[in-house]
């Protein structure tokens, strides 16, 4: 790449809950900095993933499900940050399932087609297909929405065709200088990184008896040399989930509590002490003020 133009723009990643947006990024970047789940509507905030690579730097934006019938302040909130970056950004990707086109894929084809920006689809988790010409009618289809200038069947689990994505979206980017250092990979501090990986951790043990009904917030971040000692609070709406997530004798808050320190740790590359507490605020997710505090703007 040496003497070739330095190319630089925003790429917006929108699509429907839990069709691997997340997962794309992670293995865009091949690095670990959006939280991942089965569980629909994991993501709840825009974040910004930074691939770099000679002259190209794409900045990604990771963004929550789209979804209709969003009944509370914090799904609503969600719905609109999402939405609202696709005017601002230089191409959207929608991503969508191999194998199921809904009526929340239908809303976010709205919203790419009304921004006018111009687009691509991938066709996510095509390695869960019988057969690879199995693609291929749903290559068409989107084809006949006349809406992306490229369609491109991935596997973002399997890494199979993002190699191919990277470039393509590499070669939409506008010829202007990087705006981001070549080694920065997210514009998200450590902190906010830790209450993600602690949040993970809780939808992916508790997501069937805690849907959506918990928040972290990091009080304290107090990074040593050697140590970082982080203090953490997990918000829930009632006593009954509190006594959910601290299990029998505790157990449960300790087996996320050390699920999240060896990521952490992985992360930051240093010993990690991680204090959990547990408290409720009743009917945080419809109260602006709460949801300010735990940084849903």
């Amino acid at each position: 790449m040496t003497g070739a133009p330095q190319r630089c723009g925003y790429v917006a990643i929108l699509g429907r809950p839990n069709v691997g947006k997340s997962t794309l990024l992670n293995v865009v970047l091949s690095q670990k900095i959006s939280i991942t789940s089965r569980k629909p509507q994991t993501t709840r905030h825009n974040l910004l993933g930074i691939d770099t690579d000679g002259a190209r730097q794409a900045i990604y934006v990771d963004t929550p499900g789209i979804h209709a019938g969003a009944a509370r302040e914090m799904n609503r909130r969600m719905v609109r940050a999402a939405a609202s970056v696709v005017a601002d950004v230089d191409l959207v990707v929608m991503l969508v399932d191999r194998g199921r086109w809904t009526a929340e894929d239908d809303l976010v084809l709205r919203h790419v087609r009304r921004s006018g920006t111009p687009a691509f689809a991938a066709i996510n988790k095509i390695d869960l297909l019988p057969e690879r010409t199995a693609v291929l009618p749903v290559i068409d289809r989107l084809a006949g929405l006349e809406t992306f200038a490229e369609i491109l069947p991935i596997s973002a689990l399997k890494r199979d065709g993002v190699a191919a994505f990277r470039n393509a979206v590499f070669a939409r980017l506008p010829e202007q200088s990087h705006l981001f250092p070549a080694d920065q990979v997210t514009d998200r501090s450590e902190r906010f990184l830790v209450g993600e990986i602690v949040r993970e951790k809780l939808v992916r043990r508790l997501g069937d008896e805690l849907p959506h009904r918990a928040a972290v917030v990091v009080e304290s971040f107090d990074a040593g040399p050697d140590l970082v000692e982080i203090r953490a609070e997990v918000f829930v709406e009632r006593a009954g989930q509190k006594r959910i997530v601290i299990g029998r004798d505790g157990g449960m808050l300790k087996s996320i509590g050390s699920d999240a320190r060896r990521d952490i740790e992985k992360m930051l590359g240093r010993k990690v002490m991680l204090h959990l507490w547990v408290k409720v605020r009743t009917g945080w997710t419809d109260d602006r003020s709460h949801l300010a505090r735990m940084g849903y703007e």
